[in-house]
């Protein structure tokens, strides 16, 4: 698999009512930086109970 935004191989792959994404760690990490700068990461760690999880 080959990553969503670049050429080059995908180190992570997600799926999604059949839909299947990859992307390379430099991409990976890009994400995960802009997410962290937003709202979103924390809505998604309270909608997945992650710390709360014993």
């Amino acid at each position: 698999m080959r990553c969503h935004y670049c050429d080059r191989d995908a180190d992570v792959a997600v799926e999604k009512d059949g839909v299947k994404v990859g992307v390379c760690e430099e991409h990976f990490q890009e994400q995960m930086e802009e997410l962290s700068d937003s709202d979103a990461l924390e809505n998604l760690r309270e909608e997945l109970d992650i710390d709360g999880a014993e």
